[in-house]
């Protein structure tokens, strides 16, 4: 491992050296406006593998990519109306946007569904680094997850073991950052923005285009075309509350009338899972239980439909509040049947609630509010 300190290292020479690591399928630790990042050549596969074995726990959060421009971006990605403006709003900054994938990067750096986060970091270095590179490098913190964010290189060391800092050719020491927050992560790829995670950028400030027209309120509304959108958005929206269900359970609470895709809706939660079994609503049984295994991590879900209850009595033999506990999920079809009672069970239980209200727009067209 070589560590460049930045106070005393000439800007070309550390160039020439990130460069020449990371050509050899190399990884490096580098400084950013929010963290320090960890950085392989992002089309490089060995590099990616090397990347994903220091990490070590990611079950199922996908990479994203540094680039140096616009231009570069679209090398990788196809930028939509959406993307654009964001683009042109904010970037250079501490945006990460999330358009299509053209599938130009190595396995593991694209999510699952298909998409792919880039960020244009307001670092003058960085993005010296990957013009000289001429191709992306990750953009993923250096902190082995679930533990802390690395404002300093000693941080990373401290939460690191031997055989993790092992993989580590390369840091670019700039001493202790600012304590900013991490990127905000913006989803454009749908059709309403999706804030994946929420940074110094409010995604109520942006100035987007979108056919939906409450689309920058604080209950968003989304508008899918068919049941394989409604199953995407639905993982989606999982994949943005996987640390909630991780540390307390989450529960997703559905409404809407007879046919309006809460099944459907679920579906895509089991499918996000990796649950094979058909789901199907629980009518006339009350609850399905389901196995889950997302890499390392396992746990249950638990679909529920209260369609036929009308007894509070029925309601608490069920025990919804033994449910709610980490990794699981909980997902409860007719909410609205006992959502009083519902909302103090999962207060009482300090859990992520996802309140999702679905309308039947005609053919195969959804409207779906989240709040």
């Amino acid at each position: 491992m070589t560590i460049l300190n930045l106070a005393t290292t000439s800007e070309n020479k550390i160039v020439r050296q990130a460069v020449k690591t990371l050509k050899a399928g190399g990884l490096i630790i580098y400084p950013t406006e929010t963290v320090y990042g960890l950085g392989v050549d992002a089309t490089n596969q060995e590099a990616v593998s090397k990347l994903m074995r220091f990490k070590a726990r990611r079950e199922g959060k996908p990479l994203s990519i540094a680039v140096s421009d616009k231009a570069m971006a679209q090398k990788y990605v196809r930028l939509n109306e959406q993307a654009v403006n964001l683009y042109q709003q904010f970037l250079p900054g501490p945006i990460t946007v999330v358009s299509e994938g053209l599938g130009q990067v190595a396995k593991g750096v694209e999510s699952e569904f298909g998409t792919l986060g880039v960020r244009i970091p307001d670092y003058p270095l960085v993005i010296e680094i990957v013009r000289a590179l001429g191709k992306p490098i990750t953009a993923t913190s250096a902190n082995v997850s679930g533990k802390p964010r690395p404002y300093d290189v000693e941080t990373i060391f401290k939460y690191t073991s031997k055989k993790q800092q092992t993989l580590i050719d390369l840091v670019l020491d700039a001493g202790r950052l600012p304590k900013n927050p991490p990127s905000t992560v913006i989803d454009t790829t749908l059709s309403t923005p999706l804030t994946m995670r929420q940074g110094n950028v409010n995604v109520s400030t942006l100035n987007l285009k979108s056919p939906t027209p409450n689309s920058q309120l604080p209950t968003p509304n989304f508008i899918t075309n068919n049941p394989q959108e409604t199953r995407q958005l639905a993982g989606k929206l999982l994949l943005k509350h996987w640390q909630d269900l991780q540390e307390t359970g989450l529960v997703f609470a559905l409404s809407g009338a007879l046919g309006a895709g809460k099944t459907t809706f679920t579906q895509g939660l089991a499918r996000y899972l990796n649950i094979n079994e058909p789901v199907v609503s629980p009518t006339y049984t009350y609850m399905t239980e389901y196995d889950w295994q997302k890499s390392q991590a396992k746990g249950k879900l638990h679909h529920l439909d209260l369609w036929r209850i009308d007894d509070p009595q029925v309601l608490e033999r069920l025990e919804i509040d033994r449910l709610i506990k980490p990794y699981n999920l909980v997902v409860i079809e007719w909410w609205q049947q006992g959502e009083q009672e519902l909302k103090e069970i999962v207060k009482a239980k300090n859990a992520r609630l996802v309140e999702v209200k679905l309308e039947d727009l005609g053919g195969k067209k959804r409207k779906v509010v989240v709040k």
